[in-house]
C-alpha cells in the first residue's frame, strides 16, 4: 500500500475551546446543585460526566507552527494532514505526529571510492533538502532523516564511480572539472532515490574531492608531467611556426640562399634557441656559413 498525503480541515481551535469550557463550566454548576441536594445525585452524576467529556474534548486542541505539519492518524488508519499553521481542534482520540517542513542541509562523509579509472578517491557533498509529502515521509519508510543521509551517501558513490578523477582525453567529463555537471547529476540521483520518502532534493554540491592519501603525490606528479608536457607541445608548435615563418622570410626577399644542409642546421639551431629553458649564448661566426 503507498501512502500519498491527504490535506486535512479542522475545527478551529478558539470557538472549541470557548464552546468545551462552556459545557465544563455548565457540569461544573451540575456537580454543585447536586451536592447542595440530597436528593439529587443523578444531577451530581450528569455534572460529572459531562465534565469529564469536556476535559476528553479539549484534549483535541492542538497548535501547528509555522513550518510544521500535523500528521493525524486515528488508531492506525492515517486520517490526514494539516499543514496550514494556527490553532485547531480533532478527535481527541487521534493520535498527532509532528513533522518539520523546513529546509534542511547535511553533509555527508568523506568516503573513499574508486574513480572511473580506478584511482581511489575521497569525496563528500552537502545535500539541501525537505519534506514534501508528509505521508510518504513517515509511512513509506522507518526513519525518513536516516533515509535521506544514507540514500544520499549511495548516490554520491554512484556518480564518484561512473565519472574519472581527472579528464585524460578531449570531452571527457570529469569529477574535478566538471563541478556544474557532475552536481546536477548527484541531484538527478538522488532525487530518484528519496522521492519514495516524500524528500524533495533542493541541491546538492561536492564539499570535499581529492585522490585518496596513499596515491595523492603520485598523481600530483602526474599532473605536474601532463601540464610540463602539453605547456612544452605548444611551445613546439610555436617554435615550428617561427623558423616555417623565417625561411619563407629569407627565401621571399632573396636574403640569403641555404641548401638542404644549411636549412637543417638553422633549423636546429632556431628550435634549440626558442625552446630551450635558458638564454642562448650565441656564437658569432667570423667566416662564411660555410666555415
Amino acid at each position: 500500500m503507498t501512502f500519498r498525503e491527504n490535506s486535512l480541515k479542522p475545527a478551529g481551535g478558539l470557538p472549541s475551546l470557548v464552546m468545551f469550557l462552556a459545557i465544563g463550566l455548565g457540569g461544573f454548576l451540575l456537580v454543585t446543585r447536586g451536592a447542595q441536594g440530597a436528593n439529587s445525585p443523578i444531577l451530581a452524576v450528569a455534572g460529572v460526566a459531562t465534565l469529564m467529556l469536556a476535559s476528553l474534548a479539549l484534549s483535541g486542541l492542538f497548535v501547528v507552527n509555522p513550518g510544521e505539519a500535523k500528521v493525524l492518524v486515528l488508531f492506525g488508519d492515517y486520517k490526514g494532514t494539516v499543514k496550514t499553521a494556527g490553532f485547531f481542534w480533532a478527535n481527541p482520540f487521534l493520535t498527532k505526529r509532528t513533522i518539520s517542513l523546513r529546509v534542511r542541509n547535511f553533509e555527508t562523509q568523506k568516503l573513499k571510492v574508486n574513480d572511473n579509472h580506478a584511482n581511489p578517491i575521497e569525496i563528500a557533498a552537502i545535500v539541501v533538502w525537505k519534506v514534501v509529502e508528509t505521508a510518504e515521509a513517515l509511512f513509506e519508510v522507518d526513519d525518513y532523516v536516516k533515509y535521506v543521509q544514507v540514500q544520499s551517501e549511495s548516490a554520491v558513490r554512484a556518480v564518484a564511480q561512473s565519472r574519472p578523477y581527472d579528464s585524460h582525453t578531449e570531452g571527457e567529463e570529469a569529477l574535478s572539472t566538471h563541478t556544474e555537471n557532475v552536481s546536477l547529476a548527484l541531484q538527478q540521483a538522488m532525487k530518484e532515490r528519496l522521492s519514495r520518502a516524500g524528500v524533495e532534493v533542493i541541491e546538492v554540491r561536492i564539499s570535499h574531492l581529492a585522490y585518496s592519501p596513499e596515491i595523492a603525490q603520485a598523481m600530483l606528479q602526474r599532473q605536474q608531467a601532463s601540464a610540463i608536457i602539453a605547456a612544452r607541445q605548444k611551445i613546439v608548435e610555436g617554435a615550428v611556426g617561427m623558423v616555417e615563418t623565417a625561411l619563407q622570410m629569407l627565401g621571399a626577399k632573396g636574403i640569403v640562399t641555404l641548401d638542404e644542409e644549411r636549412k637543417a642546421q638553422m633549423v636546429s639551431n632556431l628550435l634549440v634557441v626558442l625552446c630551450s629553458e635558458r638564454a642562448a649564448s650565441p656564437v658569432v661566426n667570423a667566416g662564411s656559413i660555410y666555415q
